[in-house]
């Protein structure tokens, strides 16, 4: 029997960030790279994780046992980790899931549907993703600009729009993000010689 391929129709989707430990029982405060939370850490789910090679959680997967909002942040506890030494070994975790290629989420892309697209400021073309990095703090769009890769933030201050239908992103990148900035005049002149008089002689 030919084993299914366990990615086979579907996409691995990052829904949030392990920022540290909570309590003394296991418990982990959450950033959310999803719109539907509640939805995404019911008791049983479960998680790939993104770890360094060198820990002990590396090639392993998390389930889920309680999600909670304590004090205005989302919190959650997973299966075999019971206390607080077990959820400081997975600080910085990024957990993904499974997820159908037809089931999108609200402001979540996958990477496949990113690369490729136009990248646009000011209604001009100045470039194209051509990958995806992830890192613990944030992702970065990795945009081909002319004969250079440019690292542009994933974050909504620098591209507030991503339209994969019409095949671009908007980008609103501060100066110097995509171009050189030229020095100011200060640096570029010499101070002028205080030389009134002299040169008057």
């Amino acid at each position: 029997m030919v084993p299914k391929d366990r990615n086979q129709g579907k996409n691995q989707l990052r829904v949030g960030r392990l920022v540290k430990a909570h309590g003394l029982k296991g418990g982990l405060k959450l950033e959310l790279y999803t719109d539907n939370p509640e939805g995404r850490f019911v008791p049983g789910a479960v998680f790939t994780l993104q770890v360094p090679e060198a820990s002990p959680w590396h090639g392993k997967d998390l389930t889920v046992r309680e999600y909670r909002v304590m004090n205005g942040n989302p919190v959650v506890f997973f299966q075999d980790v019971d206390d607080r030494d077990a959820a400081e070994s997975l600080v910085r975790a990024i957990l993904w899931i499974d997820q159908d290629v037809d089931e999108v989420e609200e402001d979540a892309w996958f990477d496949h549907q990113l690369v490729g697209l136009d990248v646009v400021r000011e209604d001009e073309v100045i470039g194209r993703v051509v990958r995806v990095e992830h890192f613990p703090a944030q992702d970065l769009l990795i945009v081909k600009a002319g004969d250079r890769e440019v690292m542009v933030p994933f974050v909504a201050a620098i591209v507030p729009t991503v339209d994969v239908a019409a095949g671009r992103v908007i980008v609103t990148p501060p100066r110097g993000l995509f171009e050189e900035l030229p020095e100011s005049a200060d640096t570029d002149a010499d101070p002028e010689p205080d030389a009134g008089p002299a040169a008057a002689e």
